[in-house]
């Protein structure tokens, strides 16, 4: 652990956190003990109106998952974070995220009468909860990104669950290069083939740090990437 650490919590099975990471800081999400899934929503702090854009994401770089040296860019075509060391290797951007229906249909019932603090909660509705806190809405949920997860592709197109993807102890370090306002849920995801509810525990370590401090490898990834990155840092000027 660095001597730059500003804040460490546990993010439990269930439970969603939000954040406005600083412009140059650092979070690291650690998968404690293996095949956790974490959904994600980015959105400019200062500007909500903004958020992460899977589509310019993935077409800005040509890819279709998440891994070191990748950018999340926004709809305004600025970069919100960069991923600056990962070593899970693939996180799903393409499949989003389960709701009440979905998770009632898979688990049964669940609620908080019965099972109190272990009752069975969605990403969608979680994301809800912590949107609610910033007066975003129903309206304001996107394509997430699903941390530590990995989906195959069929000849057919469909999307096939891909099982061991992260093992105890990966993670994947996000440095801000906007103020940035981080949404997470740690819920199962749709297309997990588990029949039991039990989302694994999640580390979140926050570093302080300043913007571009680890980011050279993603900025110079592509000729897209920079013009990306200098139009974020126009943005600040």
């Amino acid at each position: 652990m660095t001597t730059d650490v500003l804040l460490e919590e546990s993010l439990r099975g269930g439970q969603m956190w939000s954040r406005v990471l600083r412009r140059g800081q650092r979070l690291r999400l650690t998968d404690v003990e293996g095949g956790a899934c974490v959904p994600a929503l980015l959105f400019n702090a200062d500007q909500s109106l903004e958020r992460y854009n899977m589509p310019d994401t993935l077409k800005a770089q040509h890819i279709a998952r998440l891994t070191q040296g990748n950018a999340l860019y926004s709809d305004m075509g600025r970069v919100l974070c960069a991923v600056v060391e990962d070593t899970c290797g693939w996180h799903d951007t393409i499949s989003g995220f389960g709701d009440a229906a979905q998770a009632l249909a898979k688990y049964g019932e669940g609620d908080y009468q019965t099972l109190r603090n272990e009752r069975i909660r969605n990403s969608r509705d979680n994301f809800l909860v912590e949107l609610g806190k910033y007066g975003l809405t129903v309206r304001d949920l996107s394509a997430s990104v699903n941390f530590f997860v990995k989906l195959r592709a069929g000849e057919d197109g469909a999307l096939e669950w891909v099982s061991g993807n992260s093992r105890a102890g990966a993670f994947v370090e996000l440095e801000s290069e906007m103020n940035t306002l981080l949404v997470l849920t740690n819920t199962p995801h749709p297309l997990d083939p588990a029949d039991r509810y039990a989302p694994k525990p999640v580390r979140l370590s926050l570093f302080a740090g300043s913007a571009g401090a680890r980011s050279a490898a993603c900025r110079s990834a592509c000729a897209e990437n920079e013009r990306g990155f200098s139009l974020t840092e126009s943005y600040f000027l």
